[in-house]
């Protein structure tokens, strides 16, 4: 992965990406005004990969930050790298673009840097973003995922969106994708969660295979949200292991996790509301992990998922049935 002065890497559209991108989902505990404060302090510590979905339902939030950065001169809009998601009850063709079309009118922008399908998971449409029936299981949809991503081709060639891409795929469903008839864009990337312990070593070699680049979320562990998070997962960020590279470097843990995604080829997100520490990992650009450091945080895979995704198990399209 060659990376440009601005720490940005090429996407196979010829577009590009910068490598360390900040997350803007937060636990629900957080008020949405805080998204905005720490969207501004991302942007002001050096990040201008900004990862955002309808789903967090803190766009206009989200929005409002990088609108104020752009208005105070710190960055321009060419500089920042926009990417929205869309949701799992607008895969039905005809929601896609009116889906897109909210989000950027949400985030008062006039086009998105990337667009991804968030999950493979289809929700029966509506206002509901998680739609249950009277026994409290949720309702799915039915819908060819393939259509779906012929409405978000339509919308990269309307010029609504620059690049094109999925999350939370398995391979069997990117491949799904790629042997399309007809396929016109490849997606670009596929953002999944991964971090050491869930390395994600078999589905990375398949992307780098197609030349479709991962990204990875929960790239630190993850909060202890329940119902989402398993709350028995290990903290990662205080494995031993990891903890003694750090030291070695004089680094944080969080710094040496961020920096072993960099060096493995992949796009990395990192959230946090803490300014301190989005600073910190913003300073992952000036220190080099050694091949032997990089080989043993290999060895910490457990294939430790934080994310449970369990209860959509029923649905079709369920990606975590698979190996990988």
């Amino acid at each position: 992965m060659a990376l440009s002065r601005s720490h940005r890497v090429t996407m196979n559209d010829g577009n590009t990406i910068p490598v360390l991108g900040f997350g803007t989902i937060g636990p629900r505990s957080v008020p949405k005004s805080e998204s905005e404060m720490a969207t501004k302090l991302a942007i002001e510590a050096g990040f201008r990969h900004i990862d955002g979905a309808f789903l967090y339902q803190n766009e206009k939030e989200v929005g409002q930050a990088i609108q104020a950065k752009i208005a105070d001169g710190t960055v321009t809009r060419e500089d920042i790298f926009y990417t929205g998601k869309l949701w799992s009850t607008c895969h039905r063709p005809e929601l896609v673009r009116p889906a897109l079309e909210e989000s950027l009118k949400t985030l008062q922008l006039d086009y998105l840097d990337l667009y991804i399908i968030h999950s493979p998971i289809s929700f029966k449409p509506g206002k509901d973003l998680m739609p249950m029936d009277e026994n409290k299981k949720f309702i799915g949809d039915s819908v060819d995922l393939r259509d779906t991503w012929e409405a978000m081709e339509k919308c990269k060639d309307a010029g609504l969106v620059k690049s094109i891409g999925v999350s939370n795929f398995n391979r069997r469903q990117l491949e799904m994708i790629l042997n399309k008839t007809g396929l016109k864009h490849k997606p670009v990337c596929n953002q999944v969660e991964c971090h050491p312990y869930l390395n994600q070593s078999k589905l990375l070699e398949f992307c780098k295979s197609k030349d479709i680049l991962l990204v990875a979320y929960s790239a630190l562990g993850s909060q202890r949200e329940a119902p989402w998070i398993d709350q028995q997962s290990p903290n990662l960020l205080e494995d031993p292991v990891l903890g003694a590279i750090a030291k070695k470097h004089n680094r944080s843990p969080a710094q040496v996790a961020l920096r072993y995604q960099i060096q493995r080829g992949v796009v990395v997100l990192a959230k946090s509301f803490n300014e301190k520490r989005i600073k910190e990992n913003f300073q992952v650009f000036d220190f080099q992990l050694t091949p032997e450091d990089m080989k043993v945080i290999d060895g910490l895979n457990k294939n430790v998922r934080y994310l449970t995704l369990n209860i959509f198990q029923e649905l079709p399209n369920y990606p975590f049935n698979d190996e990988y």
